[in-house]
This record gives C-alpha cells, sequence and structure tokens, in this order.
C-alpha cells in the first residue's frame, strides 16, 4: 500500500490548554479559551473548520447546545456542531474518528475541545450536588444525538444494589485483587504503588497546567494522615483522581495539504492509528484485575500503526487511580514499577481530573512533546469503571500507510462472550473475587462491598452487614470465604 495523499493524511497543527485559578468561570468559557490558543497556533484555519465536537461535560452547568455555543463563541457558524457522549475515553475517540474521517476524504478540518468549572461552580454554589450534576448532564446521551459509545451498560443491576456506583469504590476493588496477587495487605499495597504516582507527581511538577505542580515522596502520598484520608481501600485521597478544578484543552487537526498550503507543516503532528473497545460490567468480568478490554485496545492501536510500545518515547496511560495505569501498562509489557515514565501531564490525581476532557490535555501534552522530538507517542483512554477504551499512536512524521483506526470486531465479540453469569440475589457460601472498604470523614467504616463467587460460577455483588462492617477495617477480602444472605444481598466472613 502506498502513502495516501496529503490530502487524505489528518494532521494536528493546534492544541490548546488552559488552567484558571483565580476568575470564576464556565465550562464553555474556558473551551472557548483553549479553542483560541489552538486557533492562534494555525492562523488561517479557522474559515475552514468544517466540525467542532465538545467533549461532553460532567461537573459543571453545561448549556442546551454546548457546541453550537462555542461554534458561536467562535464566531464559525457555518460549522457542524456536535455533543460527545460521556466517558474519558472520548477524546481520543473523537482524534480517531477524526483522523479517519479526513483519511476518508469526508472532512478536512475539526476542532476537538472540552472543559470542566468545577472549581468555579463549587466557589458560586457551595452546596452543589456533583454527582447529582453529573448523572443530569449525562441524560443528554439518551436522545440519541451524542457521537461515540455511550455509558450505557457499564454498570449491572448487582453493582448498583450493592452501591457500586462510584468509580472512588470501584476502582480500588479492582486494586485489592492486584494486592491479593501480591500477597499484600492494603496498606503494603498502598505503600508499593505510591513510587509509581510519586513519578506522576514529578512530571506534574514540569507542567505549567498541572494542579498540583509539586513533587512528592512516595512516602508522603502513602501516607493516611488528617489531609490525606483512606477514601476506599488501598487509596488514599492523593491515589484518586481530582476532580475540583477549572481546566480546558482543545485540538485542530486538518488535512496535510491545508496545513502545507497555510505554511503549518512545521507544526503538524500525524495521527498514526487508533482503536477502541468496550468492556463487560465489572461484576460479569472474568478477571477483576484485569481488563481484556483495554489490552486489546492498547495492542490494536500499536498493531495498527507497526510499532511496539518500546518504540514510544512518550506515553499517557489513563491514571483516574493507580489500577488503571498498573493494568495499562502490564497489558503493554511494561513493569508500571520500573523507571519509565507513563504520563505527559502528571496524571489525573496531579495534573487534574477534568471530567470527561482530560485526555484532550494529554493529546495536547504529547503533540508539543513529539513537536519537540520528533519520537512517536501513545495514549490510552478509559472511561467509567475501566469500561470504555480508546488509544492512539501519534508520530512526527507521516504513517507510511496513513492513518488506520483498528478493527476490534473480532476482539469485542470475544470480550462480550466472556461474561459470568450475574445474580440479584442468592444465599449460600460464595468466594470474594475483589472488595474495598470505604471510609468516611471522620475515618469510621461506611461501607465494606465486595464482588464475590458462588462454588457453581455465579457471581453477585454485595454489602457488608451492619455489625460486621466496622471489623472490617483495613481487611483484604479477597480469597476469603463469606455467607450471602438477603433480597438485598448482605455478607458476613465465614
Amino acid at each position: 500500500m502506498s502513502q495516501p495523499s496529503p490530502e487524505r493524511t489528518p494532521v494536528i497543527v493546534g492544541v490548546g490548554q488552559v488552567t484558571e485559578r483565580s476568575e470564576v468561570t464556565s465550562a464553555i468559557a474556558l473551551a472557548e479559551r483553549a479553542c483560541r490558543r489552538a486557533l492562534d497556533e494555525a492562523p488561517g484555519l479557522r474559515e475552514r473548520v468544517e466540525r467542532i465536537t465538545v467533549v461532553a461535560i460532567s461537573f459543571s452547568r453545561s448549556v442546551p447546545d454546548p457546541a453550537r455555543e462555542l461554534a458561536s463563541r467562535l464566531g464559525i457558524e457555518g460549522a457542524l456542531a456536535e455533543l460527545s457522549s460521556h466517558g474519558g475515553n472520548m477524546p481520543q475517540y473523537l482524534v480517531s474518528r477524526a483522523a479517519a474521517d479526513i483519511a476518508a476524504g469526508k472532512l478536512r478540518s475539526t476542532l476537538i475541545a472540552g472543559a470542566e468549572a468545577t472549581r468555579s461552580l463549587r466557589l458560586a454554589e457551595p452546596d452543589v450536588n456533583f454527582l447529582d450534576l453529573a448523572n443530569a448532564n449525562v441524560e443528554v446521551e439518551k436522545s440519541g444525538k451524542t457521537i461515540g459509545p455511550t455509558l450505557d451498560g457499564i454498570l449491572g443491576k448487582a453493582e448498583i444494589r450493592a452501591g457500586l456506583n462510584a468509580p472512588s469504590t470501584v476502582y480500588p476493588m479492582f486494586e485489592s485483587v492486584l494486592a491479593k496477587r501480591a500477597g499484600r495487605s492494603h496498606a503494603e499495597q498502598r505503600a508499593a504503588i505510591a513510587p509509581l504516582m510519586s513519578r506522576f507527581t514529578e512530571v506534574a511538577a514540569r507542567n505549567p497546567y498541572a494542579w498540583f505542580p509539586k513533587a512528592q515522596s512516595a512516602a508522603e502520598i502513602a501516607e493516611v494522615s488528617g489531609a490525606n484520608r483512606l477514601i476506599s481501600e488501598p487509596y488514599n485521597r492523593s491515589m484518586n483522581s481530582f476532580p475540583n478544578v477549572d481546566q480546558g484543552a482543545a485540538l485542530l487537526l486538518t488535512n496535510l495539504a491545508v496545513a502545507r498550503e497555510l505554511g503549518l507543516a512545521d507544526a503538524c503532528v500525524f495521527p498514526w492509528a487508533g482503536a477502541a473497545a468496550k468492556e463487560l460490567p465489572p461484576a460479569q468480568r472474568p478477571d477483576l484485575g484485569d481488563s481484556a478490554a483495554m489490552t486489546s485496545t492498547s495492542r490494536a492501536a500499536l498493531t495498527a500503526a507497526g510499532v511496539a510500545a518500546d518504540d514510544c518515547a512518550h506515553i499517557d496511560l489513563y491514571s483516574c487511580f493507580p489500577v488503571a495505569v498498573e493494568v495499562a501498562a502490564a497489558g503493554l509489557g511494561i513493569d508500571p514499577a520500573g523507571d519509565r515514565e507513563l504520563t505527559v501531564t502528571g496524571g489525573l490525581p496531579y495534573f487534574g481530573g477534568p471530567g470527561n476532557n482530560y485526555s484532550t490535555h494529554a493529546i495536547a501534552s504529547l503533540v508539543e512533546r513529539i513537536r519537540e522530538t520528533g519520537e512517536l507517542g501513545f495514549v490510552s483512554a478509559n472511561g467509567g469503571y475501566m469500561s470504555k477504551h480508546a488509544a492512539g499512536v501519534y508520530g512526527g512524521s507521516p504513517p507510511a500507510h496513513g492513518f488506520v483506526a483498528a478493527d476490534q470486531r473480532e476482539a469485542q465479540a470475544r470480550i462480550d462472550a466472556s461474561a459470568l453469569p450475574v445474580v440479584l440475589e442468592a444465599e449460600g457460601a460464595a468466594t470474594v473475587a475483589a472488595a474495598t472498604v470505604s471510609y468516611g470523614r471522620d475515618g469510621g467504616v461506611v461501607a465494606a462491598p465486595v464482588i464475590a463467587t458462588f462454588d457453581d460460577g455465579r457471581r453477585i455483588a454485595a454489602r457488608a452487614a451492619a455489625e460486621v462492617a466496622p471489623e472490617l477495617a483495613g481487611r483484604n477480602l479477597v480469597g476469603e470465604r463469606i455467607a450471602v444472605s438477603g433480597s438485598r444481598p448482605e455478607y458476613r466472613p465465614l
């Protein structure tokens, strides 16, 4: 296959990032500022933008049609205006989609942008319930008009009945599996993953857009204190994504022919390949310490690009919680305990976790690095509960065979076929497959949910009985036997 024509070669020619620490603002205003920065990098391209896609807003007040509002603010009235579905996977998904459309000759120039103004909203409305707000913002997906895979089906009834409906509870359960395999207690696992997160803070310290531009030692990260309290075992506050930020980012894509015409060739970064897949709801997954969809997506993107992870000098692995990094790294054959730099921003706990839009920042930062070095880069993005995945490979020169969107249909079919049976209620002895202990602000146990497997292979999600929950503080139940009972399943250790 010969290299495609410049008109069919997608390029990123403009990026913009904004971090607002003082003024009260809005998500759309931040997205506008980021877009203006991206457009300033590509003089002459504003008039040619055919499509504007806004990454779904989660933890900020939105407007009825954010993409149309953004287009109006930018003076690009004639562009198609779109809103994405929700999920941290969406920025990379949208870049792959745009690159594929440019490669197919369906699109010439497009803006992808997003932002969250959670800090500002908290100042303006101190009593706002962010979970309710996020749920209300997700309702727009029911219109059927959003772009990309929705959040529908990422949790089953079993998880919801057991209170497993927050990332800060579910991701620690995945980590509990890795802790058990390593023979570690929750406290030992916390200490073991702290060096990985310390290296993330070192990158954040060098990033002018990072919310916490300060390096922290592994001991500081692992320490449990009043300011760094336990949230859900084994994670304390410093290991959780930090969404209370005002941040926006934008990407401007076109084709190589347009870039050359406008004198922008030296600024071009080339999307080489992309891939996407969706995971089963947690209780149905055969291995709660892994993600077949994440691994398949990352490997498919690399294979489509004709490169290996070791060929990529710059890598950003989605880092809402440490386990997301650990699982992604393992799928790439990278030891997360090694000294390989696995973020270009500093990660969601330290750079900031601006809702669904984090990976727009990651891609923008990656573009800036590739412009400097000309080397390859890789981004993985994750939405939901390690539920929706997207990955992309980028380079400083055109790929030999053009942009490739990896075909994941066979892999997706295998993932879907691996689902374990789940029951909403049952009684009897079961073995814990994943577990956590969640704490309130006073340090007391507020919940100790598990996902467990009966001897016949059925899965169930259950809460600890009220009288035993306080006794589970600091305890990792993975691999232990429990007795499950009740119409809203409760368990007691055997």
